[in-house]
C-alpha cells in the first residue's frame, strides 16, 4: 500500500515537530500525525499492524525518535511504516523550501546601491558593435 503526504500535512508535521523539539510536548506532534492520513488509511495501517492500534503505533514511534532532528522522525515513520508493508511517500519540497528559494531569488539580485556604486567608480558597460 502507498500513502502519499502532501506538502500541507508534511508542514503541519513539521512544525509539529519543531514545537515538540522546542517544548518537549509530544502528545500534539502525535495527533498532527495521525491526522495526516485520511480514515481509510488509518484502518488499513491499523489491518497491518499487530497491535492494531495506529495512535500506539506512533507512541513507539515518537519514543524511538531522538526528538531533535525532524528529518529523522520522518525517516523513522518511513521505515516503521515499510516494515508493515506501507510505503510511506513524502512531497519532500515543503512550503518553507519554497521561502527559502524565494530569498535566493531575492539575494541573487543586485541591490539599486550595488548599481550605483559601479557608476560612482567608473565603471562603464562595453556596447559592442
Amino acid at each position: 500500500m502507498d500513502i502519499y503526504l502532501d506538502k500541507r500535512a508534511v508542514r503541519q508535521i513539521r512544525l509539529s515537530a519543531q514545537e515538540a523539539i522546542e517544548e518537549g510536548d509530544m502528545e500534539a506532534l502525535r495527533e498532527d500525525i495521525l491526522d495526516a492520513f485520511t480514515e481509510e488509511q488509518v484502518e488499513e495501517i491499523e489491518r497491518r499492524l499487530d497491535s492494531g492500534d495506529l495512535f500506539e503505533f506512533l507512541t513507539d514511534i515518537l519514543d524511538e525518535w531522538s526528538g531533535d532532528d525532524v528529518d529523522e522522525l520522518f525517516e523513522l515513520l518511513e521505515t516503521q511504516l515499510g516494515e508493515v508493508g506501507v510505503d510511506l511517500k513524502v512531497d519532500t519540497k515543503s512550503n518553507d523550501d519554497e521561502e527559502d528559494e524565494e530569498d535566493d531569488d531575492i539575494a541573487d539580485e543586485p541591490d539599486d546601491d550595488e548599481e550605483d556604486d559601479d557608476a560612482d567608480e567608473g565603471f562603464v558597460e562595453d556596447e559592442e558593435d
